[in-house]
């Protein structure tokens, strides 16, 4: 092979779709090129010319268009089109012209066919049309069994079941007989249908809880209760399930956000069986189960700030492991939750039980369940509306003020804008809490906006769950009544744009610190989570994670089929990009922040990042004509 030749073998064998396939047919294809120079503003394509060729940019920029003119894409070194006319009638589908001078190969039909009959994976990118950043995040998918594997797999056997009335002894000697470590309670049926089941032979049952062997040594052996004790007065009563067709991921997650290590499986309400810690290690990726147990083993701040490697160590294996950025961000929110929980309870010890029922309440990117290396804090209390600031308040601002310092020692720094419980207006009780929600949605001021912005992202981390609970629902009901509010935010969502340049290059950063680089957080996954929010509400989501959002958006009419899909690919490639980034940071020793440099980067993942950065900039074009601002004169 010459040497020109070479040299088209070597470029084209860089770019997707001809990457994956043979050195046979990529040499086939080498030889049978044809190039093409066109000038900056000349034609390629026009609308409905034979076509019998695929084209392929060597090097300069095209733009493709609708048959309307609209722009359809603009594509640069590596891109292929021409593909819809050959697959169809042989005619341009898609008119195409230079937008800079331009070097393309131009492959004849009957290779293109040879290649479409003799490689599936060819075949799919052309004639599924597959996006670019739908391949990427799907072949990532597919090395991770975590994400496909049903819980069910892992039951070996049936749970042992016993009824309310069974004494301590005779649960204690059915567990020895079977070598097992768990009983399920089960009752009558009462007040919650969730555990409520039909039995082999018809009899109605709720399960009602749970014993382990750990119970026994501690409620039986240790508080020195006798052997005829009903299991129903040591077991527990908080009953954490997961169902059957959840994945092993899933399993995962429940483990670390309850911080149990037994969990029955249910099948349409029905007991199956039960996984343990062990059941799950065999397919855990990372050490977040060892390092959840180990926070709550701490006794000390000081103890929990030592854990700062591990949980930088747990990330880089998750993002070597291949986990998603959905894995991961809800494994290090979960972390990141732990650490407060912990926080929160050496605080009781010191400070003595709460006055008034609480809940500290997490917000931003924990909240959501996206949380990554690099984040502040952001948290508010709920308190129960027996507040008396006079008598009660103090025991809460030296709790705020303990956990507070406490996450900063464990790596989430202070919000800069003081949105920490540390702050009295972050320090109220529920019904001062839903009078500043109903006042942002009736009234959108810029604050306002600002304020909704963050703590519209709010979740539960300890104490009475039910007081987030009340305004994670009023944000869900009230919300979608708001036309102003709705078109405010829209509009607020718009603040930040995608790095995109009027032609195919990136727009960098200029801020002296970090030149020549793209913040991924500030002009990528903060806007989407924006712009997903808006949707989120506009349709009543009660969902704070933005993947869980878009599948609650994909079940109405706010965006065009397939939208929410390409949307849920850019989130996810943007992210995983980030903590990449983060991973290398760490193991090159240096401090983790969100910029990457484009020169860093493959080709590949640099043509993934414009794809993404284009959803987002289509979709944020799209937001103000979702939600105009209502005439207030109607």
């Amino acid at each position: 092979m010459n040497t020109e030749l070479q040299e088209i073998r070597a470029h084209m064998g860089r770019f997707p779709p001809f990457d994956k396939i043979s050195d046979e047919l990529l040499d086939e294809v080498a030889g049978e090129i044809e190039v093409g120079y066109f000038q900056a503003g000349s034609t390629i394509l026009e609308q409905d010319q034979p076509i019998h060729e695929l084209c392929y940019v060597r090097s300069g920029a095209v733009e493709v268009y609708r048959r309307t003119g609209a722009l359809y894409d603009r594509l640069g070194e590596g891109d292929v089109f021409g593909q819809y006319g050959l697959l169809r009638n042989r005619k341009v589908r898609f008119p195409a012209k230079a937008i800079e001078d331009t070097l393309i190969y131009f492959i004849p039909e009957q290779t293109f066919t040879r290649l479409c009959e003799t490689d599936e994976n060819f075949a799919d990118f052309v004639e599924l049309g597959r996006p670019r950043l739908k391949a990427a995040i799907e072949d990532q998918r597919k090395n991770n069994d975590m994400m496909i594997t049903r819980v069910r797999k892992l039951v070996t056997r049936p749970p042992l079941i016993v009824e309310g009335a069974t004494t301590v002894q005779q649960a204690a000697r059915l567990i020895s007989e079977h070598q097992a470590s768990t009983v399920l309670v089960v009752d009558a049926p009462g007040d919650n249908p969730r555990f409520t089941y039909t039995d082999a032979e018809g009899g109605q049952w709720q399960v009602c809880g749970i014993v382990t062997d750990s119970d026994f040594r501690a409620r039986v052996v240790g508080e020195g209760r006798g052997p005829e004790t009903p299991v129903t007065e040591v077991m527990s009563t908080n009953l954490i399930a997961v169902q059957s067709d959840e994945s092993v991921h899933e399993a995962m997650l429940c483990m670390l956000r309850n911080n149990v290590h037994r969990l029955p499986v249910m099948h349409r309400r029905r007991p199956i069986g039960v996984v343990v810690l062990s059941d799950i290690i065999r397919y855990e990726t990372n050490t977040s189960l060892f390092l959840v147990d180990n926070i709550f083993n701490q006794t000390s701040a000081e103890g929990l700030s030592a854990l700062v490697p591990e949980v930088r160590a747990a990330c880089v294996r998750m993002v070597r492991d291949g986990a998603d950025s959905q894995m991961i961000g809800s494994a290090l929110s979960t972390i990141g939750r732990s650490f407060a929980r912990r926080l929160l309870e050496l605080a009781e010890q010191e400070l003595g039980p709460p006055p008034v029922p609480y809940c500290f309440m997490a917000l931003g990117s924990m909240a959501r369940n996206e949380q990554t290396l690099v984040s502040d804090q952001d948290n508010a209390l709920v308190l129960s509306d027996d507040f008396d600031p006079k008598r009660h308040d103090a025991y809460f601002k030296a709790m705020a003020r303990r956990v507070s310092d406490g996450l900063a020692a464990c790596g989430y720094t202070y919000c800069k804008g003081k949105v920490m419980a540390t702050n009295p207006d972050w320090r109220q009780p529920l019904a001062v809490w839903r009078r500043y929600f109903r006042s942002w949605m009736a009234e959108p001021t810029p604050q306002r906006l600002l304020h909704s912005n963050i703590f519209f992202d709010l979740d539960a981390v300890h104490g009475d769950n039910a007081l987030v609970e009340a305004l994670q629902d009023q944000v869900a009901q009230e919300a979608p009544k708001h036309e102003l509010f709705l078109a405010a935010m829209a509009r607020n969502a718009l603040n930040r744009t995608p790095p995109l340049g009027f032609f195919r290059d990136f727009v960098m950063e200029k801020d002296g610190k970090h030149n020549n680089s793209i913040n991924v957080k500030r002009r990528g996954t903060a806007p989407l989570a924006d712009l997903i929010r808006v949707h989120a509400l506009a349709c009543g989501s009660s969902a704070q994670n933005s993947f869980r959002r878009l599948d609650d958006i994909g079940k109405t009419q706010l965006l065009g089929p397939g939208v929410a899909d390409r949307l849920g690919y850019a989130l996810e490639f943007l992210t995983m990009s980030r903590l990449r980034h983060q991973v290398f940071d760490i193991e090159h020793e240096q401090e983790p922040d969100n910029n990457v440099e484009p020169e860093n980067v493959s080709s590949e993942e640099r043509r993934n990042l414009k794809d993404a950065f284009r959803v987002l900039s289509d979709a944020q074009k799209f937001l103000a004509f979702r939600y105009p601002m209502p005439n207030r004169n109607r």
